[in-house]
């Protein structure tokens, strides 16, 4: 696996919340989109980020909780913003893996992270949640395909 070490710092963030299957978080994102368009939150400057919040395997998949996040300046008027919740996302250290595939696809990226490579690493999981940077929108992908850059919350084994 293609796996890169990274200290990310803290990320102030707008977010939707999702419950339900992990493969309908497009009706959290397309909500997030309008209200980031309608601020002007789509500049370089801004991330969007998801995270999975349950274990699909733990909890039903009609019970998942899913945040939808974009990054916020620090200057953001956050009155009046009834459609968002605000949150600060911690910063820390973080495994890095480029996922370029199918959303199907994305459970046994997770499995394969934790089940295969964290075992055999000198990293243990760490309690924050898991960062999914959104680099596309699959819906333009020729294929279908999404593009995340997926951080693995950790800390080094002792």
């Amino acid at each position: 696996m293609n796996i890169s070490i990274k200290e990310l710092p803290e990320y102030k963030v707008a977010y939707i919340r999702h419950i339900g299957s992990y493969l309908d978080t497009h009706h959290a994102w397309s909500k997030l989109g309008k209200w980031a368009e309608q601020n002007k939150l789509f500049s370089t400057d801004q991330y969007f980020i998801g995270i999975s919040l349950d274990d699909p395997t733990m909890t039903d998949e009609f019970a998942c909780r899913y945040d939808a996040c974009v990054t916020i300046p620090i200057d953001f008027n956050k009155n009046d913003q009834s459609e968002v919740l605000f949150k600060q996302l911690p910063g820390g250290l973080y495994a890095l893996y480029p996922f370029y595939d199918t959303i199907d696809k994305f459970a046994i990226t997770y499995q394969s992270l934790y089940g295969q490579w964290l075992p055999n690493s000198e990293y243990d999981a760490d309690d924050r949640p898991c960062l999914e940077f959104c680099m596309n929108n699959p819906m333009n992908d020729p294929e279908g395909r999404c593009k995340v850059d997926l951080y693995i919350p950790i800390k080094k084994r002792i």
